[in-house]
């Protein structure tokens, strides 16, 4: 018995040294990370006469951001803008409760949550399209089968740099492909083209002056563009140890938005269909039962 005994007290001990050994090398490897611990929210707002969060926070929503986009693209923005002063939804798809997709995701809209780890590093959304982002940082590439099975957020492939060689990492490099459309820069419908060939590229990384203050060095490469369309997104950190999280309702509940054809219609609170704008066709309905009144 004593020698059973003897065995266990050892076996035990080498386990619990292999614990310690574990959450010793756990704490060195988070050591070497940066703390994007907390909720980040959007921290640049240029006012503008329309109502909405810019793509690019430096400028006016809209217009004024002055995408650099082809003639082509340009024209479908225009139309898109037209659309939508008559009342319509223009090109924006997240009325019909689909994604934004990346590159808008990162403007935010709310809050959201970076949870980092070794092998990959989430985005946690605080809304209902998108619950996270997955940005891979265990060394592997892009998978074989992204056209086939394409995403609204893509696949994020990370490294983490050292750029102080200080012998911890301080900024985040991400490259976002294989996206699926259709996708919008932000709500005034800024296109994206639709062979959904975008490439987004990112360098994420805490101010030097404000550890509260997170930039997010954002370039769009797009078909749609004369050039790379480069941003900062802006992050602020809640100052509070216990921030508060407020899920927004499922996108699909009360959405009175009705689809048919091109056309938007809206539903009415006593369940009728009505126009959104002004001189609008009503929907073809060539397969309904005409009766007579």
């Amino acid at each position: 018995m004593r020698v059973r005994n003897s065995i266990g007290a050892a076996a035990l001990a080498v386990t619990l040294l292999a614990m310690i050994g574990s959450a010793a090398a756990a704490a060195n490897d988070e050591g070497k990370y940066p703390d994007f611990n907390g909720q980040w929210q959007r921290a640049v707002s240029v006012r503008s006469e329309r109502i909405g969060a810019a793509f690019d926070p430096s400028k006016p929503f809209g217009r004024q951001e002055e995408a650099p986009l082809t003639p082509e693209y340009q024209a479908l923005y225009d139309a898109n803008l037209a659309d939508m002063a008559k009342g319509g939804q223009g090109i924006d798809p997240t009325y019909k409760c689909l994604s934004p997709g990346m590159p808008r995701v990162m403007i935010p809209y709310v809050g959201m949550e970076f949870v980092v780890t070794p092998g990959a590093t989430y985005v946690l959304f605080e809304r209902d399209w998108d619950f996270n982002r997955h940005i891979y940082t265990d060394g592997r590439g892009f998978p074989a089968n992204m056209a086939q099975e394409p995403k609204y957020l893509g696949y994020s492939i990370g490294k983490w740099l050292d750029t102080k060689s200080d012998g911890r990492y301080d900024t985040l490099e991400v490259e976002t492909r294989g996206l699926k459309g259709p996708r919008v820069y932000d709500a005034s419908g800024i296109p994206l083209h639709a062979d959904n060939e975008t490439v987004v590229q990112e360098r994420i990384y805490l101010d030097k002056a404000d550890p509260n203050l997170m930039h997010d060095d954002l370039t769009t490469i797009d078909h749609a563009l004369t050039r790379p369309w480069l941003v900062n997104q802006t992050y602020r950190r809640a100052v509070s140890d216990k921030p508060s999280w407020f899920p927004h309702m499922v996108c699909g509940e009360g959405n009175n938005h009705v689809g048919i054809g091109k056309e938007n219609y809206f539903l009415s609170a006593d369940g009728y269909l009505m126009p959104t704008k002004k001189d609008q066709p009503p929907p073809d309905l060539r397969y309904f039962k005409k009766y007579d009144r």
